[in-house]
């Protein structure tokens, strides 16, 4: 089913319970209850204080983080939540590194707690590059319900699409 795009890979008991809360048309529902609140982390700011506040909370011992963004253009249906930039320049004879993290700005409405699951996702970057077991553990020493916080974000992207979808034809 091309409206599950977002859950391809997991178990097709889920992708089916996800399938019968859409055709009840109580996902909206669903999702509502289940993440009542919304977070006011609007700005760049905000963004880069909730960040390093992980970040310092976790990684003590990772370089400090030099910018945090929300960005309109990720493309997340290329897979593209949020990214983690290095940078390497040189100054004199000492190399300088900055670490750069943009944030798909679809986090903006989001619940706080899938804000805190790409947060997590993307600093883990910052000690480990490869999406591997040790990255995936990291992830859960930071947000012990992160799998199921990415599950979850991705039912609210498919609900998102959803909506989209209704509202382009009701036009």
């Amino acid at each position: 089913m091309s409206d599950l795009m977002y859950l391809n890979g997991y178990p097709e008991q889920l992708l089916q319970q996800v399938r019968q809360l859409i055709t009840k048309q109580q996902l909206g529902d669903w999702l509502a209850k289940r993440y009542p609140e919304r977070h006011d982390i609007q700005s760049d700011t905000a963004l880069f204080d909730y960040v390093a506040e992980l970040k310092n909370r976790y990684m003590r011992n990772v370089s400090a983080i030099s910018k945090v963004r929300y960005d309109s253009k990720l493309s997340v249906v290329h897979h593209a939540l949020g990214l983690n930039v290095r940078k390497a320049q040189l100054q004199g004879s000492k190399i300088k590194r900055k670490h750069d993290i943009i944030i798909a700005s679809v986090f903006r409405e989001a619940p706080p707690e899938f804000l805190r699951m790409i947060a997590v996702h993307e600093l883990a970057h910052l000690k480990e590059t490869q999406h591997d077991k040790a990255f995936y553990q990291f992830c859960t020493y930071m947000e012990p319900a992160y799998h199921q916080l990415e599950f979850d974000f991705r039912v609210f992207m498919t609900n998102r699409d959803l909506i989209k979808k209704t509202q382009n034809t009701e036009i």
